[in-house]
């Protein structure tokens, strides 16, 4: 098996020096009214992924949701859409996209006219961008080492904790290893191992912020009167948050952990890092943490990670907009079942016909394919899944204008 860590293959180079895997032509809408003509517009368009708030009103975790994916290493170009009564104006997100490099273009469809002629204009801007950006961005070797890949897990069974997650760790520690980047998500899966957590800080700094984020998902489990365990976990083996937790902590690996950062917020450094997607106390108890997977997913991608991992169990359908997503299963009858929809079978670990450090590098090696090029099964499939949600999470680093568009 070739070294993955030895492997290269081309890139795109942004002007932030961020590099992607993908070049991909972003179309967002700022409002729920805009949605359809967007959906329109990147219809029948190769390489165009569509994401969008639905809400009237401003809210600064959607904002710097769609400020983080719109500025995603993976992206060339973003168009915005509004219909011009929202708070959240297309126009200022442009404007901060264009300040990163990054082709950008807006308009409000009660200036255009309506459906049809929006539908036409969007059309004749995104051939505009795609001729620009398949010219312009130049191009640059990359490797594992220049990866941020974010992991999330649902759909979980026991098998997710034995072996599933366990892989994922393996390669994540490999990864950081070898100067990458890993990102983990899901605090209110972390339930019940705080000292198995605060012991992997790689600071006092970082258990600090470990401990903060800890008791704040304990806190927010506690006053909804729910953790983050569902009947579909039970029916696959699970029994108690406590042991859910220790299956999906797995996927951390066992380097240390550099920090906590928060939704929309890049890692500073190489490691391994924890997201913390929890709402914070806000005076409207605003948000619910990870009401689907593809809340996780998104979170991950705003991250920065133009790869993502997802470890199911039970199995999924689901993609990503923005980040091809890599969807491994513990569960070789999942697999067999599911092959359209599966990527890899990490249950041969539990049938002794891979170690882990095998399965690991094997992994590797499929995301090496992925990042060069190849279509992950959700991306074959034309998933692009998003999901960006009223919530409220406390963000200190952002410009004013970067929260309130």
């Amino acid at each position: 098996m070739n070294n993955p860590f030895d492997r290269t293959w081309t890139g795109y180079l942004r002007q932030d020096g961020s590099k992607g895997i993908r070049n991909t032509i972003l179309v967002v809408y700022t409002v729920m009214c805009a949605k359809h003509v967007v959906d329109a517009i990147a219809q029948g368009e190769d390489n165009v992924h569509v994401i969008g708030f639905p809400g009237c009103y401003d809210n600064q975790y959607a904002i710097r949701m769609l400020l983080a994916m719109a500025r995603h290493p993976n992206i060339g170009a973003v168009l915005t859409v509004g219909l011009g009564c929202e708070y959240t104006q297309p126009g200022k997100i442009a404007d901060l996209v264009e300040q990163s490099g990054r082709l950008a273009d807006s308009f409000y469809i009660q200036d255009v006219g309506g459906t049809r002629s929006s539908v036409e204009r969007g059309k004749a801007i995104l051939a505009d961008m795609r001729q620009a950006i398949d010219k312009d961005v130049p191009r640059v070797e990359m490797s594992l080492k220049d990866m941020v890949i974010g992991c999330e897990c649902g759909g979980s069974d026991g098998t997710s904790g034995l072996v599933g997650n366990p892989v994922v760790g393996r390669f994540f520690d490999l990864l950081t290893n070898n100067r990458g980047t890993a990102i983990c998500e899901e605090i209110v899966e972390m339930i019940g191992l705080e000292g198995t957590i605060l012991d992997r800080a790689a600071s006092p700094e970082a258990r600090e912020q470990l401990s903060t984020a800890y008791n704040k998902a304990v806190s927010y489990c506690q006053q909804v009167r729910q953790y983050s365990v569902s009947p579909g976990n039970f029916a696959g083996g699970l029994t108690t948050i406590e042991e859910k937790s220790m299956g999906a902590f797995a996927k951390s690996g066992s380097q240390p952990i550099q920090g906590v950062i928060k939704v929309g917020q890049k890692p500073p450094t190489s490691g391994l890092w924890i997201m913390d997607s929890v709402p914070d106390e806000h005076f409207m108890s605003f948000g619910y943490t990870n009401p689907n997977d593809t809340e996780g997913i998104m979170d991950l991608v705003s991250g920065g990670s133009q790869l993502v991992l997802f470890v199911t169990g039970r199995g999924s359908v689901i993609g990503s907009a923005i980040s091809p997503l890599v969807k491994i299963t513990g569960n070789s009858r999942t697999f067999e079942r599911m092959q359209e929809d599966m990527d890899f079978n990490a249950g041969r670990v539990l049938a002794g016909e891979l170690t882990l450090d095998e399965a690991a590098l094997e992994l590797a090696n499929l995301i090496c394919e992925i990042a060069s090029g190849e279509l992950s099964k959700p991306e074959s499939l034309g998933h692009k899944e998003y999901y960006v949600m009223y919530k409220y999470q406390d963000f200190q680093g952002n410009r004013p204008i970067e929260c309130r568009l």
